[in-house]
């Protein structure tokens, strides 16, 4: 997955938007104000720091070597992905459970407004 295929996705979901709020280099993606991705899009090799169930963030990092606790982030709810050590499709994956993660915390009414119940 390319930086400029990585960004399309995050962007593809409801009420998704990229923000700066770092630095012009950290791409910030959030849904209602509320962080799903992190990542330097210009960085080699391309990392994001996706949200996660802490089970499952257990063991990912376990199964692939390419997923580490999150970098500047709450370890147990965070993982640091690097794209290129992962199939396309797993990233994709982790991406949209995140972005359902953060939404799953959202109030109901607004949950709804973005038809995720």
């Amino acid at each position: 997955m390319t930086p400029a295929e990585l960004r399309a996705f995050c962007l593809g979901f409801n009420a998704a938007v990229e923000e700066f709020p770092f630095t012009p280099e950290t791409s910030v993606f959030k849904v209602l104000g509320k962080v799903f991705a992190l990542t330097a899009l210009d960085a080699e090799p391309l990392k994001v720091n996706l949200k996660c169930e802490p089970e499952l963030a257990v063991r990912l990092r376990e199964e692939h070597a390419a997923i580490v606790p999150g970098w500047h982030m709450n370890k147990r709810h965070w993982n640091t992905v690097t794209v290129g050590g992962l199939p396309d499709a797993l990233v994709r994956e982790l991406v949209e459970d995140s972005y359902d993660l953060v939404v799953a915390g959202l109030p109901k009414a607004e949950r709804l407004r973005l038809d995720r119940p």
